[in-house]
């Protein structure tokens, strides 16, 4: 049975690198009919807030991913930990460890002193023929998990192939703090065999933790699930995204106006491919989807491809649904959608021409109150002579019987021919007037839509 995890630390925003890692799990999961576990890796006390939970629930929820099972939270699970860790100490894997903080500084100190890498020297690690001393009063130790000495730990990563690490390379891990409390590494252990996890699939920033992962799997006589470990997510300067430079959290798209499936279309694409398949739905991404099609090397994210992607996918939108997501961007600028047109038809007209929603809510909002207009648009469309055209125009349109784009357009050719001028030197002042910008679509259709008194009032006004 297939079973995957997505575990993020709630110790800030969930960014788009934990949203693609989201992504890929839960589309392994779907793909094979397996189980998609959300899991809360909360242990880190300081850092983890109800604030930065809430936001990655609510942003799993905007990008439409479902778990199965979840969330779960490691806090709730202090119990089995220190369950676990108590087998250990008393199978002989694991050991209390009495060094203080100003030991293990002077120890560091010393090692790059001689230039050895700085690690923990097992000074109480329990061996054959050695003698411990006795353990200092005072002092709460730490338990370490005792890391085989000799030996290779290796496995057959789903992206990036054959990984080895020496043991004799590996730290005595710390697996539970002075208060008792536990430690990252250890609980992803014990919560991915409780959870019966069958593929880890991660950023490759977990590539080191994952030899520590398995010695400890080893030593509890737990099964080895799969490890998938995903390649970084770069900026278009070949730098890892970071806050301070990129749009990286999920919030963040949100408010620049991306639709989620077009976030996602664009994650599936950073690191695996279907041939030149670009834009695609989410179930084409499952049924396509195969962890051997993930590239082992790092991708690059092209802010200019995100955005055509993302025009794509509002040109595909029901204009039902993407009214009611430029409904409060209209609201945040004083304009009220049912004071006018049917704004699903606005955007039905003008969503061809923008990115994102943030430009499709200025591409309505004259159809709702006339914008004004440049000064250089003024000077270069509305002489006095073409407002005086304007006013003979608005007595055709006052006349019509029928007001639709049909009977507007009619009235183009006939006009321009008794005024002795092109199409131009009537539908750019026409534009500038009504609208106020000299670009929007076809002119007739906007007319049509913004309503005869409307119209009419705008342009005599």
């Amino acid at each position: 049975m297939i079973r995957t995890r997505f575990a993020p630390s709630p110790t800030g925003y969930l960014h788009i690198g934990g949203v693609r890692t989201a992504l890929f799990s839960w589309a392994f999961a779907r793909k094979n009919g397996g189980t998609f576990v959300l899991r809360i890796e909360d242990t880190d006390l300081e850092r983890s807030t109800p604030e930065s939970v809430k936001a990655i629930l609510d942003g799993m929820h905007w990008v439409g991913l479902d778990y199965d099972e979840g969330p779960f939270y490691q806090t709730q699970r202090f119990d089995r930990y220190k369950e676990v860790i108590l087998q250990l100490l008393e199978s002989g894997h694991a050991y209390y460890c009495y060094a203080s903080k100003e030991e293990l500084e002077a120890m560091r100190a010393e090692q790059e002193a001689n230039g050895e890498k700085p690690r923990y020297d097992r000074r109480w690690r329990p061996e054959d023929g050695k003698t411990l001393p006795a353990p200092p009063e005072g002092v709460e130790p730490v338990v370490r998990f005792k890391t085989p000495l000799t030996g290779v730990v290796a496995w057959d990563d789903a992206v990036k192939g054959r990984i080895e690490f020496a043991n004799e390379e590996l730290d005595d891990l710390i697996i539970a703090r002075p208060d008792g409390s536990p430690t990252y590494n250890f609980c992803v252990v014990v919560d991915d065999w409780d959870m019966a996890i069958s593929h880890v699939i991660r950023g490759d920033d977990h590539v080191n933790n994952t030899p520590r992962q398995i010695n400890i799997l080893k030593a509890i006589g737990a099964p080895l699930p799969v490890y998938g470990h995903l390649p970084m997510i770069l900026n278009e300067d070949g730098q890892k995204m970071s806050k301070r430079r990129d749009a990286v959290s999920v919030v963040d798209y949100a408010d620049k106006g991306i639709l989620p499936e077009a976030l996602l279309n664009y994650l599936a694409r950073l690191g695996w491919g279907h041939g030149d398949d670009e834009f695609f739905s989410i179930e084409q991404f499952v049924e396509w989807f195969d962890l051997k099609d993930v590239s082992p090397s790092a991708s690059r994210f092209n802010n200019e491809k995100f955005l055509w992607l993302n025009a794509q996918h509002i040109k595909a939108a029901d204009n039902l649904r993407l009214a009611q997501l430029v409904a409060p961007r209209l609201a945040e600028a004083g304009i009220d959608p049912a004071d006018g047109p049917c704004l699903a038809e606005v955007i039905a007209l003008v969503k061809e021409r923008v990115q994102d929603l943030n430009a499709l809510a200025l591409e309505c909002d004259y159809f709702y109150a006339r914008r004004e207009p440049s000064a250089a648009d003024l000077e270069k469309h509305l002489s006095e002579e073409s407002r005086a055209r304007m006013g003979r125009f608005a007595g055709r349109l006052a006349e019509l019987s029928d007001w639709n784009a049909e009977a507007i357009h009619a009235l183009f050719k006939p006009f321009c021919a008794d005024e002795g001028i092109k199409m131009g030197q009537l539908g750019m002042p026409l534009r500038v007037l009504v609208c106020g910008t000299p670009q929007t679509p076809s002119v007739d259709a906007v007319l049509a839509l913004i309503g005869r008194d409307e119209v009419l009032k705008r342009m005599r006004g």
